[in-house]
């Protein structure tokens, strides 16, 4: 009956197909989709995955209870050394004990972790037989976390087969992973969400990662509380990983673009393109930015701004970890990945660090007056919703345009004045350069081609800001 149904279904698309006007407006619907047999180039489908979220003030407290349902013998908390101090890792570690939990916590991730680091933590999960984890923390721990679920539930993999390609292997991954909990504490990476786990490798001194869906984490717990811990300088630059999540998912190659099309749904990658839900997600960010960003760095007792701020992560991270980013975050890699002496105000390590959301935006300016002439209504837009008055805004000035809005805004947080800021020279441009080359996760989504020239051109331009 089923068969018969589908049969009689398809016909009749086939029947109003070729009915139906034929005039170049209204003809090649159906009956061209359902009669095609050229084999496709790009990419005709987009899917959009998303953790489960939970969101509130003091949800963190119902997490011993999400474990207890799931039946774990034993679960990992996986923490950074400041965190495993503070409120956020105490009311995960309370609830857990007050549920009759058997757990042990792991609290030396990285902050901006490397290869090493992620190993570090996956050797540690192995010997564990953990069967739930718990990330508590930004996106450093919440992607190390993953990586550890990874290695852990794939004991015989090496390191490289799962890393995005060109670098590793890229690996599809079929093995069964354990449920994973994420509890983020900063507004920024959307971790949370998203199937993507980021990291330096040392060897090429940039940043790369892996990506597939079945490293999402289970759920969510989004609890604005939290987020009245971050320091300014914290507040702000991830506000910025924020903001360019949202631009680069809204500005992206259609996911009708993007090639190859997958011979199979397994191969469809994570990040597809932007597409009408993905959108949705990119716009309603933006919105909150344009609202709360200022306000959450400079009032941190402000719950609202901070609450919303926390929002707009979760918002953007579903946006982007379906349609995927583009430039500011392919150069962004080798950016952290060559940081030579730069130590930000407000983040307590032992190491120099160039903060993800600070290595993103720096480039922002040059990359969006590079990419508008693809897209201009969709950069003129974001610029709108950012709050400039674009009514007498031509197409050839979109991107000039929201690259003013970029400076304003950064100007506002206090931004490093580029590149020459944070200790890079014109003389660090070729391994600039070089580092961003192997990023095509990222890079073959900017909705324009680039050379080497033309990313030679982007870290000159990037070099002072105002």
């Amino acid at each position: 009956m089923a068969s018969a149904g589908r049969n009689h279904a398809l016909n009749l698309l086939r029947t109003l197909a070729s009915g139906s006007c034929q005039c170049p407006a209204h003809s090649g619907g159906w009956g061209r989709i359902l009669n095609s047999t050229q084999a496709k180039t790009t990419d005709y489908a987009f899917e959009m995955a998303c953790s489960t979220i939970r969101y509130g003030p003091g949800v963190t407290q119902e997490v011993g209870l999400d474990v207890k349902a799931m039946g774990a013998k034993k679960c990992l908390v996986v923490t950074d050394p400041i965190l495993a101090q503070l409120s956020p890792v105490a009311s995960v570690v309370d609830s857990l004990t007050r549920h009759g939990c058997n757990f042990e916590v792991f609290d030396q991730v990285r902050v901006e972790p490397t290869d090493k680091s992620f190993q570090k933590a996956a050797d540690f999960a192995k010997k564990g037989e953990f069967d739930v984890y718990i990330a508590v923390g930004g996106g450093s721990v919440i992607d190390t976390c993953k990586a550890a679920n990874l290695y852990a539930s794939d004991p015989e993999a090496e390191f490289l087969d799962y890393v995005n390609p060109p670098i590793g292997k890229g690996k599809p991954v079929t093995v069964k992973l354990a449920p994973l909990i994420a509890v983020p504490t900063t507004a920024g990476t959307g971790s949370e969400t998203t199937g993507v786990a980021i990291f330096d490798y040392e060897p090429l001194k940039a940043k790369t990662g892996i990506a597939n869906r079945a490293l999402r984490p289970t759920l969510g717990i989004v609890d604005p509380l939290h987020t009245l811990l971050m320091p300014e300088r914290v507040a702000a630059y991830s506000g910025f990983d924020v903001l360019c999540h949202a631009l680069e998912s809204f500005t992206a190659i259609k996911y009708n673009e993007r090639s190859p099309c997958p011979d199979h749904p397994l191969h469809r990658p994570a990040y597809q393109g932007a597409n009408p839900i993905s959108d949705v997600w990119a716009r309603q960010s933006l919105k909150v930015i344009a609202d709360c960003f200022k306000r959450s760095v400079y009032n941190p007792d402000d719950v609202e701004a901070r609450s919303q701020m926390h929002l707009a992560s979760t918002f953007a991270g579903v946006g982007f970890g379906n349609a995927g980013v583009h430039l500011c975050h392919g150069m962004s890699y080798p950016i952290a990945g060559n940081v030579k002496n730069f130590q930000p105000n407000d983040y307590t390590c032992d190491h120099p660090i160039v903060p993800h959301g600070l290595s993103v935006v720096m480039t922002a300016p040059a990359v969006f007056t590079f990419t508008a002439p693809m897209c201009p209504e969709r950069h003129i837009e974001a610029s709108s919703i950012l709050g400039k008055d674009v009514t007498n805004v031509k197409k050839a000035d979109a991107g000039l345009v929201l690259a003013d809005v970029l400076r304003d805004i950064m100007d506002q947080m206090k931004v490093d004045n580029g590149l020459a800021a944070l200790g890079y020279e014109s003389e660090d441009i070729p391994a600039l350069v070089k580092g961003t080359l192997p990023q095509h996760r990222v890079t073959k989504l900017a909705p324009r081609q680039q050379s080497e020239d033309d990313l030679a051109s982007l870290f000159e331009n990037s070099m002072q800001i105002f």
